[in-house]
């Protein structure tokens, strides 16, 4: 199935960027909009018994940190114990007791999430990463916070009362819960439904509370560029074209490389625009989530190990051939070729 476009996200995609991002939040209702993740995948992920730490834990919006044995087990594999197994009981427990799970970074163990990130990494030219969120009634996972990115988040299942507060009042904000002393007027209050999306602007303070009965919520975060990108964006435009050894020997030849790099790094700068630091560090952030993506904006998918098995002994071209039938074909031909010389 092709993964979602922003379009299917938000609608008008030019309304949405003149209006909404990174100004307001606002809430979106797709005629169709299912999640790449759901219960159901849960339950898969759960089955799989693969599931552990650290994709998988359990908050509290009152600092009351869950520990990890609290909510996984321990196994015996080739003789060493092996901890941070997902338990699904105590996960059911402590998601009655008011504890939220938390999944972390789906799209990096989940193929159509990772679809889903991939296409909307590449239409935002940003950095996304997804997070799930299985939430009781009147359970709150987190405090209220500021994230350093825009979110968006997909109602999967049930209900859930979101609160989203302004935006910080000054440029030295810091991400995570709101002191005490902050007092961030509210935005916008919305029970999300199930299909549902909300759009957060990165900074603007927000907590979600569970309705009745589970409620689940997709959150995909669409990181930006930091100070620390720029710098890193601003050492690689200074070093292109650099032609100097990596390891000079001897004082004279450090001192020789130092003078080379400055007087480059001089004749660079004069050349570098903002714009190209913003470019090379966005492109840095995403190199990982823009690769070449088949027709449906989908990452291409490595070969399979069933086709690598079909395909071993087939004379498949780019295919290696080995194992027990290639070394019997191999003796065949030298034995062959020997017969004809002799």
């Amino acid at each position: 199935m092709e993964s979602p476009t922003l379009a299917d996200w938000v609608g008008d995609v030019e309304s949405f960027s003149s209006h909404q991002w990174q100004h307001k939040p606002a809430v979106f209702t797709p005629e169709t909009l299912a999640s790449p993740f759901d219960l159901d995948e849960l339950d898969a992920a759960f089955d799989s018994g693969l599931l552990r730490t650290p994709y998988l834990e359990m908050v509290r919006s009152n600092k009351v940190t869950v520990p990890a044995e609290a909510y996984t087990t321990s196994r015996v594999v080739n003789g060493t114990t092996q901890h941070g197994f997902a338990d699904r009981a105590k996960v059911v427990g402590l998601l009655r007791a008011g504890a939220t799970l938390l999944l972390r970074h789906v799209d990096q163990w989940h193929r159509p999430t990772a679809d889903l990130v991939a296409r909307l990494s590449g239409e935002l030219d940003r950095r996304v990463e997804a997070f799930f969120f299985v939430t009781p009634a009147d359970g709150q996972g987190l405090a209220i916070h500021r994230d350093d990115a825009d979110v968006f988040a997909l109602q999967v299942a049930g209900r859930k009362t979101w609160h989203v507060h302004s935006a910080p009042t000054t440029s030295d904000w810091s991400l995570g819960e709101l002191p005490d002393d902050e007092d961030s007027p509210q935005l916008l209050r919305r029970v999300l439904e199930p299909g549902h999306v909300l759009y957060i602007p990165r900074g603007f303070a927000h907590r979600a509370v569970g309705e009745a009965g589970l409620s689940a919520h997709l959150s995909l975060t669409i990181r930006d560029i930091s100070l620390r990108d720029l710098a890193a964006a601003l050492q690689q435009c200074l070093t292109e074209d650099l032609d100097i050894p990596a390891r000079p020997l001897g004082e004279a030849a450090i001192a020789d490389a130092a003078a080379t790099l400055l007087d480059h790094a001089r004749t660079k700068l004069a050349t570098i625009a903002p714009d190209d630091l913003r470019h090379t560090a966005r492109a840095a952030q995403t190199q990982t989530q823009t690769q070449a993506r088949q027709p449906g904006g989908e990452a291409p998918r490595p070969e399979t190990f069933t086709a690598t098995a079909r395909n071993w002994d087939s004379g498949t071209p780019g295919t290696k051939r080995t194992g027990l039938a290639s070394v019997v074909r191999t003796w065949h031909r030298l034995r062959d070729a020997g017969r004809s010389t002799a």
